[in-house]
């Protein structure tokens, strides 16, 4: 007889452990099979729950709020310019990038400028799991650039004529010899779009887009989070808590009913016969219970301080629900908070509610902030910064911007491509303790007013150090004369 380990949670053997399936599954063996059904109960939760919706929006808005702006920040060590020299190239990189991303060129569909995209994007991402950002090139009259953002929802990268997965390919992801992501396959529609669609399935057609192309750079952007190596797709934000949301909105939707049927008074008439001789139970479309619809004369119903009269053998009984249901409030409170640890945010941030003591907000609201910045550092490194980088080697191409060595070493290359990613700041409960603590950090000499300047208001330093050096000398008191000067 084979011995155990030392873990119960391994002890089959225990009655708690002998409950449900359980199986070692690779990691698109556990995604795969039930991707399209939780992408499914994601959006129509995204569409018609108040609590899924604002999980998500709060995460869009906190995360990327007005958008993303780039700080270029160049290696100049390692390319051999002086602090003025960085300094101005840096500038007309932004300039270069501007060009492009202020633009609704920049979107293939001519929707959205660059940061609006950004919210699409990552909102998708939570919604869906995923979702995929093609590279083309398409110049445009007016514009100089020729970097176009194609947006493809998740639901059409998937196998040729749907085939089933294997070894090279899941959820439509390509992988060569080597198991490396090389291509993704795309259907020419959403295979939802039945209503403008009626040939149906019969002129679905796939395209192969690579997602690198033959210099290495990227062509097409996978944007997910990657939790398991092997992982072909992203799992929706919703999945771990879509079974307990649904739930909450049952049983809420219940104590609602409960609080309607309560409020409105409704007796029950009862004879020795049993006959239902008042018109049928309430439907959603006669709700009311009456024989011919709402406002029926056949009806029943009590009026304002009304006086009925009973036949003989008859009797009133009242539904008494007893609703509102004085637990109701904390038995949401104590799910919501499941919930919350689920999708890492604290329940005040979850419910936009702050009751407690300023300690317990600040707390929420940091402990929120940590999450935060680590979906804004995904969001960078898989969509923002490879779109900078492609429109600065365009623009190094164009001759717009002079980087030497920038094609012919890739160290060089990523010295001229630093840069820094500043978004909107997190809330403040207290701004004057936030400003005290950052002039003290200043002081010192362990950050920078540019740090704290993104820290406190996500905005950066530099372009408002004239207006700043204008109003000083503007609001400066007068000098006092040296002695023996005329004070005239």
């Amino acid at each position: 007889m084979a011995m155990g380990g030392g873990y119960t949670g391994a002890d089959r053997t225990r009655r708690a452990n002998q409950q449900g399936w359980r199986r070692e599954l690779s990691a698109d063996d556990a995604i795969m099979p039930d991707l399209r059904s939780l992408r499914e109960e994601s959006q129509h939760m995204a569409r018609n729950n108040a609590l899924a919706i604002g999980a998500i929006k709060t995460n869009v808005t906190k995360v990327i709020g007005t958008g993303l702006s780039v700080r270029p920040v160049i290696d100049r060590d390692h390319l051999g310019l002086s602090q003025e020299q960085a300094d101005a190239w840096e500038k007309a990189a932004r300039r270069e990038f501007n060009l492009a991303a202020d633009s609704r060129d920049l979107d293939w569909e001519r929707q959205q400028d660059f940061y609006g995209i950004q919210s699409l994007v990552f909102g998708r991402m939570l919604e869906d799991g995923d979702i995929f950002v093609n590279l083309p090139r398409l110049a445009r009259r007016g514009q100089i650039y020729s970097l176009r953002l194609q947006l493809i929802e998740a639901a059409r990268v998937c196998n040729p004529n749907m085939a089933a997965d294997n070894e090279n390919m899941a959820g439509g992801v390509e992988r060569d010899a080597a198991g490396i992501p090389v291509r993704v396959w795309v259907l020419n529609r959403h295979p939802g779009a039945w209503r403008l669609s009626p040939a149906g399935k019969a002129d679905w057609k796939w395209q192969g887009i690579d997602l690198f192309d033959r210099s290495g750079n990227p062509a097409c952007l996978h944007i997910f989070e990657v939790s398991r190596p092997g992982q072909s797709r992203g799992v929706p934000y919703l999945a771990p808590v879509i079974e307990l949301i649904k739930q909450l909105g049952r049983y809420t939707d219940a104590e609602v009913m409960a609080a309607v049927v309560s409020g409105m008074f409704t007796v029950f008439i009862t004879n020795d016969q049993g006959s239902p001789a008042f018109g049928p139970a309430p439907t959603a479309m006669n709700p009311d219970g009456s024989p011919g619809g709402q406002n029926d004369p056949t009806g029943l119903e009590l009026g304002y301080g009304s006086v009925v009269g009973l036949l003989p053998g008859e009797q009133i009984s009242t539904a008494t629900p007893g609703r509102p249901n004085t637990a109701y409030d904390t038995f949401v409170l104590a799910i919501l908070r499941s919930i919350g640890m689920a999708l890492e945010l604290p329940l005040e941030v979850l419910t936009k509610h702050f009751t407690s003591s300023y300690s317990a907000a600040r707390a929420a609201l940091e402990e929120a902030s940590d999450y935060f910045m680590r979906r804004r550092a995904l969001l960078v490194s898989g969509f923002c910064q490879p779109v900078y980088e492609a429109i600065i080697s365009e623009a190094v191409a164009r001759g717009r911007l002079a980087a030497p060595g920038f094609f012919t070493d890739a160290a060089t290359r990523k010295a001229w491509l630093g840069s820094q990613w500043i978004g909107d700041a997190q809330a403040s409960l207290d701004p004057l303790k936030e400003i005290n603590a950052a002039k003290a950090r200043i002081d010192l000499g362990i950050s920078t007013r540019e740090e704290e300047r993104n820290r406190l208001l996500g905005q950066d330093w530099e372009p408002i150090l004239p207006q700043i050096m204008k109003e000083r000398e503007i609001f400066a008191p007068p000098t006092p004369p040296k002695n023996g000067e005329d004070e005239r």
